[in-house]
């Protein structure tokens, strides 16, 4: 197991109410801590689906979404027991974006939502954290304040990923609403429509969601993308 795998296990083992024989053998911390995460997911993954009549997040995007939202919730990063994941190995024409409340591990919306325009057609294939490169950056996020643009009511967002996402900021990555993220559009073009990067909402949710999910919570954005995988601090 690489030093990167058993620091994120530990994190996770030593913030779980999940209890294990005490032992200095690293090995053996490391395997209660698999063990603990593992629960941890399995449980909350369940009472998701006992409790939504709706489709679930992929087991894979869940999983890497609650490594991070764990270790980010006991250093402070984010405040909120809401987690909220953009899946984007699905096309656009599919709700691909989950707010869940961590507390009674409820979907509380499940919706379309954009990706950029240089990211790809149908589907998002290219992300970057360059400005003006108009694609998506994937990782981790945390929900800061509402201001009223362009689009409206909108949200912003800090990147939690150096190398990353962290110029969401400078590049205004935000969430918002926008026409073009709708069925009605879908059915027009045979996709989604596209944004500069932000991960676009349909406009009768935006205002609803953003206030559900503003101010410190956690959204992570999910491709399996090996780049972003050996980059993260926050996956394993």
């Amino acid at each position: 197991m690489t030093y990167k795998i058993f620091t994120v296990l530990l994190t996770i083992c030593l913030t779980s109410s999940t209890t294990f024989k005490t032992s200095t053998d690293p090995k053996l911390v490391a395997v209660n801590a698999a063990v603990t995460f593992e629960s941890k997911v399995n449980s909350a993954y369940t009472e998701l689906k006992n409790s939504n009549f709706t489709i679930l997040p992929d087991m894979q995007s869940f999983s890497s979404a609650l490594e991070g939202f764990y270790q980010l919730k006991e250093t402070g990063k984010i405040k909120k027991d809401v987690l909220t994941i953009i899946d984007f190995t699905l096309s656009s024409t599919e709700k691909r974006m989950w707010v869940i409340d961590m507390t009674t591990h409820k979907i509380l919306y499940h919706t379309l939502v954009a990706h950029g325009r240089n990211t790809g057609e149908e589907f998002a294939k290219q992300f970057s954290n360059r400005e003006e490169s108009y694609q998506s950056s994937l990782g981790f996020y945390a929900t800061a304040e509402t201001y009223i643009g362009k689009h409206g009511f909108s949200l912003r967002l800090d990147g939690l990923e150096k190398g990353i996402n962290d110029k969401a900021r400078d590049r205004a990555i935000v969430i918002h609403g926008a026409d073009y993220v709708s069925d009605k559009f879908v059915k027009q073009t045979g996709r989604l429509g596209r944004s500069q990067g932000c991960p676009a909402l349909p406009v009768e949710l935006t205002k609803d969601i953003i206030n559900v999910i503003k101010e410190k919570s956690c959204l992570f954005i999910y491709y399996p993308s090996p780049k972003y995988t050996v980059q993260s601090k926050l996956v394993s």
